[in-house]
């Protein structure tokens, strides 16, 4: 198949391009004007879960949508909520806020109202400090939270004017400033990785090609992959929400794949016109041989991304999702749009040769034999010294592997949240002065909704029976406040939880309200009772990711096993890619903890140091891994396979492999670790976690494993390498490599 898509590329050359390039025109439009309503900032769990159960009763029965609540503190050095210029700038600002209108505001409130305040959004007393020079305005935004988003800046405008006039410090922060400020950070990540990326990615494709054309290829590809994917992400994203991660999703993605895949393509082309075929033979050629490795790649990462899909959460959807479209797009621009523009350029892609790269390469053959004689000295070490060498470089590896049990994914100290902002964000500022000056910090409520029959003294008893455990709790320091609907078959208890919403303090609580308190008041009670808001939404998400990393392991794993054994017809290949893919992927996960939790080298690294490492970032790591490690790995023991199969030689066959595919692995690898490390020079702390994983891990890979474990326990096993029992035989046969004198089409 990819040796008929390069030969009809190759024979209309300028077609192909026509069609990419509308393509690329009609992605562009889509991007400019549905990609903005196509995100959302606001993650969601599919299914029945609890506390989705509690807000579609609240929004179906009682209140309606959710309201977005935005705080506006103002604070004094040295005056008190007691002075009249406190009051008076108060004041003047509620003035200016409700004068925004409803399409901005829908109800406001401030101390000096008292309880005659038109809206009570909290009692009074909690909106002043204990020194009494911090208060606080609640506003409750008009709308969804996606068109809070969109309007919050009105009130960003009226902090950054009040603060201008000097004398109070003025600041906001709430769902609607966190989401947007959110989306600012990720932008600015992502402005940052994409250059420093293209940058660096650019500066090692010279260094391999030694021409500048042969090294703009690749990065064009990946752009053109980029872009065109965005444009899908657009068009789902008016069916389904996507979060709006999913833009830096495919541009880490499809910068890594869409280099990697074409610079594979790009090799074998010029490798085939300087053996002598002619520009268009080479194209078919490279898309014969080349295009078949990459297929299989390309085809083991969307489906290793599959397990990402199955998991019910928003988020982990959305990053699947946006891989695999990109991979797909990357795979169709490398295996038809490459081949026509190297039909085209044909001896022209070594166009602005750099000489200084390129003298050793043309005139004698020096770089190449050096490269050679190289990689025949480590394997001839590492096959000579095949123990030694597994001992040396699986002992580390597995060392730091075992750090992946001491990982904290937030079950028990929370998601990273708010306090992983910059230090000067708008709203991180916003978060510190809560904690400090309030009593309750960045409370979140906790609502509690009972389905039935309210007026029933069965119900009333329990809910009375609830209302008195919560009051002597110390973890809920403000009384609860009860709702009931017109209907009388729905109540609606709201508990304000101290401190940051998705932190060890909420989820402690939430589990002890979930655990012990309903349980016991509502026993034997004819109602249902769920308990929904942000911290139980957090909650939640743990589960669903413990239940479903085992399945999608199991799931990776399993197609991982399956693939390699029909493409080598081995159970002995698969089983020791499946443990060595565990082993680097480990030892990333170790080298994470070690980092990110333990801060060790995080101040040189110039990382933050948290408690947590994010939910979602090892079961994203995991199958991503997977999936790309897949291409190296196939890419060295084809080569094996194919020489060992014309020499019946193992350790011959390994030393070949090994010096034709081992300077291209490194240089494929070293695109994607430049790539990955670029995004997690940002300041987000999600994206330095992933970025940061992804690289240390494709480095291992691509290096220690490939390179030593791979040949070394293959020299150990000898033959047994390639064992597959009789009552097998009947698989079929899936080679990736053809051999230079079979045909492309076998």
């Amino acid at each position: 198949m990819t040796e008929t898509l390069a030969r009809i590329s190759a024979r209309r050359p300028w077609l192909t391009i026509a069609l990419w390039v509308v393509v690329v025109l009609v992605a562009l439009v889509l991007v400019d004007r549905l990609l903005g309503s196509a995100t959302t900032t606001e993650p969601r769990l599919t299914g029945n879960v609890e506390s989705n159960r509690a807000e579609d009763l609240l929004e179906e029965r009682l209140r309606g949508p959710k309201p977005v609540l935005e705080v506006v503190v103002v604070q004094s050095d040295t005056l008190t909520v007691d002075d009249p210029a406190f009051r008076e700038r108060v004041e003047g600002l509620f003035a200016e806020l409700v004068a925004l209108g409803p399409e901005v505001v829908t109800a406001a409130q401030h101390y000096y109202q008292g309880s005659d305040a038109p809206f009570a959004i909290q009692p009074p007393e909690s909106l002043v400090s204990a020194d009494r020079r911090t208060t606080i305005l609640p506003l409750i935004l008009t709308g969804d939270l996606g068109e809070a988003t969109d309007n919050v800046h009105h009130i960003l405008d009226v902090v950054e004017e009040a603060n201008a006039e000097g004398g109070f410090l003025v600041h906001t922060g709430g769902e609607a400033s966190v989401a947007l400020e959110t989306t600012e950070i990720g932008e600015e990540d992502l402005r940052q990785g994409e250059s420093i990326g293209i940058l660096i990615a650019l500066v090692v494709l010279l260094v391999l090609f030694g021409a500048v054309v042969a090294a703009l290829l690749p990065l064009g590809l990946a752009v053109v992959s980029i872009v065109i994917a965005l444009g899908l992400v657009a068009l789902i994203g008016q069916a389904m929400e996507l979060v709006f991660s999913v833009t830096l999703m495919v541009t880490m993605i499809g910068l890594a794949v869409g280099i990697d895949y074409s610079l594979l393509v790009v090799s074998r082309f010029k490798e085939e016109l300087s053996g002598g075929l002619n520009k268009r033979e080479a194209a078919v050629k490279a898309g014969a041989t080349a295009g078949r490795t990459v297929l299989f790649s390309g085809v083991t990462v969307v489906i290793a991304l599959v397990g990402l899909v199955i998991v019910p959460a928003s988020f982990f959807q959305s990053i699947g999702i946006g891989a695999i479209l990109v991979v797909l797009v990357a795979l169709a621009s490398t295996l038809t749009l490459l081949p026509a523009v190297l039909a085209l350029l044909g001896t022209r892609v070594n166009f602005l040769s750099l000489p200084f790269l390129n003298r050793a390469k043309a005139t004698s053959g020096a770089g190449e034999t050096s490269r050679q004689s190289f990689w025949d000295w480590s394997t001839r070490v590492v096959t000579r010294f095949p123990v030694i060498s597994i001992v040396l470089v699986a002992a580390p590896l597995i060392a730091l592997a075992a750090f992946y049990f001491q990982i904290n994914t937030g079950v028990n100290t929370g998601l990273n949240g708010i306090d992983t902002f910059p230090d000067d964000a708008q709203t991180k500022q916003v978060f510190t002065i809560l904690e400090e000056a309030f009593p309750i910090g960045l409370a979140s409520p906790a609502d509690i909704v009972i389905d039935g029959d309210i007026g029933d003294p069965q119900v009333r008893a329990a809910i009375d029976d609830l209302r008195n455990a919560i009051a002597g709790d110390p973890r809920f320091p403000i009384p609860l406040t009860e709702t009931v609907n017109q209907a009388g078959d729905l109540a609606w208890l709201e508990v304000i939880i101290p401190g940051e919403p998705s932190g060890e303090m909420a989820l402690d609580a939430v589990s002890v309200l979930r655990d012990e308190y309903i349980p016991a008041a509502f026993e034997g009670v004819p109602a249902e009772v769920y308990v929904g808001g942000t911290s139980a939404f957090s909650e939640d998400l743990f589960d669903v990711a413990e239940r479903y990393t085992p399945i999608v392991f199991a799931f990776v794993l399993g197609f991982s096993f399956i693939a390699l054994m029909l493409v080598f017809r081995s159970i002995v290949i698969p089983i020791k890619a499946v443990i060595m893919n565990l082993i680097s992927v480990g030892a990333a996960y170790g080298l994470m903890v070690l980092v990110f939790q333990k801060g060790v080298a995080t101040d040189f690294l110039g990382f933050q140091h948290m408690d947590a490492i994010d939910v979602w970032i090892p079961l994203f790591l995991f199958s991503v891994l997977f999936g790309l490690s897949m291409d190296y790995h196939v890419f060295l023991l084809s080569r094996i396979r194919e020489r060992y199969d014309q020499t019946g030689e193992n350790a011959e066959a390994v030393a070949y492999g090994l010096r034709e595919t081992a300077g291209l692995i490194t240089g494929a690898a070293l695109i994607m670790v430049v790539v990955f490390g670029a995004f997690a020079s940002g300041q987000g702390i999600i994206n330095q976690q992933m970025g940061f994983g992804l690289a240390v891990a494709i480095l291992l890979d691509a290096t220690l494993v490939r390179c030593v474990l791979v040949p070394a326990s293959m020299e150990v096993l000898g033959k047994g390498n390639w064992y597959l029992p009789s009552w097998l035989n009947w698989l079929p046969s899936v080679r990736v490599e053809v051999s230079d004198d079979s045909s492309a089409a076998t």
